[in-house]
């Protein structure tokens, strides 16, 4: 069940209004969603965009930090601003922004929008190319596996991952800090949906969606059921590796290049 965030969302300053951005990207070239110093990245790109054109500097939300090399077909970010004409600045971003991040849409949010803690869920989309030769139209967006794969044991496994758990073998851990004390993040995330799917004869896709999820987790669940497919792991393993909650136990990580964030859910 998707749960709405319990997290208390400040409304925008007084004369400002909180915007709702809807981006596109190509990954390939960006060091990840999140600024970095001396670095590429999608929200430098924004941020460096939206202040050349409102004269002044917007604080960024957005609904998942992409890592280096992902894509997102609609990644949602929000921020607050005096009042702007949506159309003039889309057409003005675009064209700053071009070629590899468009802005498909701008549109006045609630006061209580977050594009973070209003989302309910997110889905991703990981492309493989599943023969043995490689494919150059298809390199930036897809992995190349050359040895077969079979759909079947790859869905049955995922299947084993829907529902509430503990991901811990999936994901990169991490610290956050409470009253001074740092504390292991929950790597606990809920999994509505996990299918595979056949597009072309050798182009498969894993569509994956969950209320959130942890560092590196869709790639890490891609590559594991990819080793299970080709036989690398088991199929029954599934459940040892996810109730173990031991990154060391999981598959391969999948590269970055087939992974897109695909669509972002709100109430």
């Amino acid at each position: 069940m998707k749960r709405k965030s319990t997290f208390s969302i400040s409304p925008p300053s007084k004369g400002e209004i909180r915007y709702r951005l809807q981006v596109a990207y190509d990954g390939t070239t960006f060091h990840g969603f999140a600024i970095n110093p001396d670095v590429k990245t999608i929200e430098g790109l924004l941020t460096e965009s939206i202040t050349k054109v409102l004269g002044s500097t917007p604080v960024l939300t957005c609904a998942g930090r992409t890592d280096a090399g992902v894509h997102a077909k609609a990644q949602i970010v929000s921020f607050d601003s005096k009042p702007f004409d949506p159309v003039t600045i889309q057409r003005s971003l675009n064209k700053l922004c071009a070629p590899y991040v468009a802005i498909s849409s701008i549109e006045e949010a609630s006061d209580d929008f977050s594009a973070r803690f209003s989302a309910l869920g997110r889905t991703y989309r990981y492309r493989v190319l599943n023969q043995e030769q490689p494919d150059p139209f298809l390199a930036r967006y897809s992995w190349h596996v050359r040895n077969p794969a079979s759909i079947e044991r790859m869905n049955h496994a995922g299947q084993f991952l829907i529902g509430e758990h503990d991901f811990s073998s999936f994901c990169r851990k991490r610290s956050i800090n409470i009253d001074g004390k740092q504390i292991l993040a929950s790597l606990t995330r809920e999994v509505t949906a996990l299918n595979w799917e056949v597009v072309d004869e050798n182009i498969l896709e894993l569509w994956i969606t969950a209320n959130a999820f942890c560092h590196q987790m869709v790639r890490s669940i891609t590559g594991t059921l990819i080793d299970i497919g080709t036989g690398k792991i088991e199929q029954s393993s599934i459940i040892d590796i996810l109730d173990a909650r031991d990154r060391n136990l999981a598959g391969q990580v999948a590269p970055p290049h087939g992974l897109t964030l695909w669509k972002v859910d709100y109430q």
